[in-house]
Protein backbone atom coordinates (compact mmCIF):
# COMPACT_ATOMS: atom_id res chain seq x y z
CA UNK A 1 0.00 0.00 0.00
CA UNK A 2 1.27 2.96 -0.86
CA UNK A 3 2.27 5.72 2.17
CA UNK A 4 2.14 9.52 2.44
CA UNK A 5 5.04 9.95 4.94
CA UNK A 6 4.91 13.54 6.11
CA UNK A 7 8.23 15.02 7.72
CA UNK A 8 6.66 17.73 10.17
CA UNK A 9 9.25 20.10 12.32
CA UNK A 10 10.39 23.08 12.31
CA UNK A 11 12.24 25.85 9.78
CA UNK A 12 15.82 24.45 10.01
CA UNK A 13 15.22 20.60 11.63
CA UNK A 14 16.07 18.51 8.68
CA UNK A 15 13.02 17.72 6.38
CA UNK A 16 13.89 18.61 3.09
CA UNK A 17 17.14 16.89 3.29
CA UNK A 18 15.65 14.06 4.89
CA UNK A 19 12.84 13.70 1.96
CA UNK A 20 15.44 14.35 -0.82
CA UNK A 21 17.42 11.46 0.42
CA UNK A 22 14.50 9.39 1.06
CA UNK A 23 13.28 9.99 -2.72
CA UNK A 24 16.84 9.15 -4.06
CA UNK A 25 16.80 6.07 -2.21
CA UNK A 26 13.11 5.22 -3.33
CA UNK A 27 12.65 5.09 -7.31
CA UNK A 28 8.78 5.93 -8.06
CA UNK A 29 8.95 8.08 -4.60
CA UNK A 30 7.65 12.21 -4.89
CA UNK A 31 9.27 14.52 -2.92
CA UNK A 32 6.48 16.86 -2.08
CA UNK A 33 8.30 19.94 -1.11
CA UNK A 34 5.75 22.36 -0.64
CA UNK A 35 8.64 25.00 -0.42
CA UNK A 36 9.81 24.41 -3.95
CA UNK A 37 5.96 24.60 -5.18
CA UNK A 38 5.79 27.97 -3.04
CA UNK A 39 8.69 29.30 -5.45
CA UNK A 40 6.48 28.82 -8.15
CA UNK A 41 3.88 30.97 -7.40
CA UNK A 42 3.99 34.79 -7.97
CA UNK A 43 5.21 37.05 -5.16
CA UNK A 44 5.68 34.72 -3.05
CA UNK A 45 8.47 36.45 -1.21
CA UNK A 46 6.11 39.52 -0.25
CA UNK A 47 3.54 37.20 0.73
CA UNK A 48 5.16 34.00 1.94
CA UNK A 49 2.40 32.77 3.84
CA UNK A 50 -0.66 33.74 1.13
CA UNK A 51 1.25 31.51 -1.57
CA UNK A 52 1.70 28.61 1.16
CA UNK A 53 -2.46 29.33 1.10
CA UNK A 54 -2.36 28.77 -2.38
CA UNK A 55 0.53 25.53 -2.41
CA UNK A 56 -1.66 23.29 0.04
CA UNK A 57 -4.46 22.65 -2.01
CA UNK A 58 -2.28 21.74 -4.86
CA UNK A 59 -0.21 19.40 -3.29
CA UNK A 60 -3.04 17.62 -1.43
CA UNK A 61 -4.16 17.01 -5.42
CA UNK A 62 -0.33 16.05 -6.10
CA UNK A 63 -0.17 13.64 -3.53
CA UNK A 64 -3.54 11.81 -3.80
CA UNK A 65 -2.72 11.74 -7.75
CA UNK A 66 1.03 10.24 -7.12
CA UNK A 67 -0.40 8.11 -4.20
CA UNK A 68 -3.34 6.72 -6.72
CA UNK A 69 -0.10 5.52 -9.44
CA UNK A 70 0.72 3.25 -5.70
CA UNK A 71 3.85 4.96 -5.35
CA UNK A 72 4.89 6.56 -2.25
CA UNK A 73 4.77 10.66 -1.37
CA UNK A 74 7.15 11.97 0.98
CA UNK A 75 6.16 15.53 2.47
CA UNK A 76 8.80 17.81 3.81
CA UNK A 77 5.85 19.97 5.37
CA UNK A 78 5.76 22.19 8.74
CA UNK A 79 2.06 21.58 9.88
CA UNK A 80 0.90 22.77 13.57
CA UNK A 81 -2.41 22.50 13.28
CA UNK A 82 -4.42 18.95 13.78
CA UNK A 83 -6.83 20.33 10.77
CA UNK A 84 -4.41 20.55 8.24
CA UNK A 85 -2.69 17.63 8.58
CA UNK A 86 -5.96 15.94 8.98
CA UNK A 87 -6.67 17.51 5.32
CA UNK A 88 -3.29 15.16 4.35
CA UNK A 89 -4.52 12.37 6.49
CA UNK A 90 -7.81 12.04 4.58
CA UNK A 91 -6.64 12.72 1.08
CA UNK A 92 -4.27 9.69 1.60
CA UNK A 93 -7.04 7.74 2.98
CA UNK A 94 -9.17 8.96 -0.48
CA UNK A 95 -6.16 7.27 -2.63
CA UNK A 96 -5.60 3.95 -0.63
CA UNK A 97 -2.84 5.12 1.20
CA UNK A 98 -1.46 5.30 4.71
CA UNK A 99 -0.69 8.65 5.79
CA UNK A 100 2.17 8.74 8.19
CA UNK A 101 3.35 11.48 10.12
CA UNK A 102 7.12 11.89 12.08
CA UNK A 103 8.15 14.88 13.65
CA UNK A 104 11.55 16.09 13.09
CA UNK A 105 12.96 17.80 16.19
CA UNK A 106 15.77 19.33 18.07
CA UNK A 107 15.81 22.44 20.40
CA UNK A 108 15.19 25.87 18.87
CA UNK A 109 18.78 27.51 19.39
CA UNK A 110 19.78 24.44 17.54
CA UNK A 111 17.14 24.67 14.49
CA UNK A 112 18.10 28.48 14.43
CA UNK A 113 21.94 27.44 13.99
CA UNK A 114 21.16 24.96 10.90
CA UNK A 115 18.65 27.91 9.37
CA UNK A 116 21.20 30.63 9.72
CA UNK A 117 24.10 28.13 8.30
CA UNK A 118 21.57 26.50 5.27
CA UNK A 119 21.35 28.15 1.48
CA UNK A 120 17.48 27.20 0.92
CA UNK A 121 15.35 29.88 -1.28
CA UNK A 122 13.09 30.21 0.87
CA UNK A 123 15.35 32.10 4.10
CA UNK A 124 14.85 35.22 2.95
CA UNK A 125 11.03 34.98 3.63
CA UNK A 126 11.61 33.05 6.88
CA UNK A 127 13.84 36.11 7.79
CA UNK A 128 11.51 38.57 6.76
CA UNK A 129 9.05 36.85 8.71
CA UNK A 130 10.99 36.91 11.81
CA UNK A 131 13.88 34.67 11.37
CA UNK A 132 14.84 33.41 14.84
CA UNK A 133 11.92 35.06 16.39
CA UNK A 134 9.42 32.95 14.17
CA UNK A 135 11.20 29.74 14.79
CA UNK A 136 10.87 29.94 18.45
CA UNK A 137 7.43 30.56 17.63
CA UNK A 138 7.26 27.68 15.98
CA UNK A 139 8.54 25.53 18.05
CA UNK A 140 5.97 26.81 20.44
CA UNK A 141 3.64 25.91 18.27
CA UNK A 142 4.56 22.43 17.54
CA UNK A 143 4.91 21.93 21.36
CA UNK A 144 1.50 22.66 21.87
CA UNK A 145 0.27 20.44 18.59
CA UNK A 146 2.34 17.12 19.76
CA UNK A 147 -0.01 14.66 21.45
CA UNK A 148 1.68 11.54 23.49
CA UNK A 149 0.94 9.05 20.40
CA UNK A 150 3.18 11.62 17.98
CA UNK A 151 6.20 9.80 16.45
CA UNK A 152 9.19 11.99 17.28
CA UNK A 153 12.42 12.06 15.33
CA UNK A 154 15.05 13.81 17.59
CA UNK A 155 17.77 15.04 15.09
CA UNK A 156 19.17 17.19 18.29
CA UNK A 157 23.30 16.40 17.54
CA UNK A 158 22.45 14.04 14.77
CA UNK A 159 24.34 13.76 11.54
CA UNK A 160 21.40 13.51 8.68
CA UNK A 161 22.59 9.95 8.00
CA UNK A 162 21.79 8.83 11.32
CA UNK A 163 18.26 10.61 11.06
CA UNK A 164 17.81 9.32 8.09
CA UNK A 165 18.16 5.76 9.49
CA UNK A 166 16.01 6.38 12.28
CA UNK A 167 13.38 7.26 9.97
CA UNK A 168 14.07 3.97 8.22
CA UNK A 169 13.68 1.87 11.10
CA UNK A 170 10.36 3.77 12.60
CA UNK A 171 8.70 3.02 8.76
CA UNK A 172 9.63 -1.01 8.87
CA UNK A 173 8.18 -0.98 12.52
Amino acid sequence: MPRLIHLNGPTGVGKSTIAARYAADHPGTLNLDADEVVRLVGGWQDDFYGAVGLVRPLAIAMAVTHLSSGNDVVMPQLVARRDERDRFAQAARSAGADYIEFVLLAAPETTIDRFRHRDHPIDPAVEALGGATLIRRIHDHLAAYLTPRTAVIQTEGAEPGRTYEELLAALAA
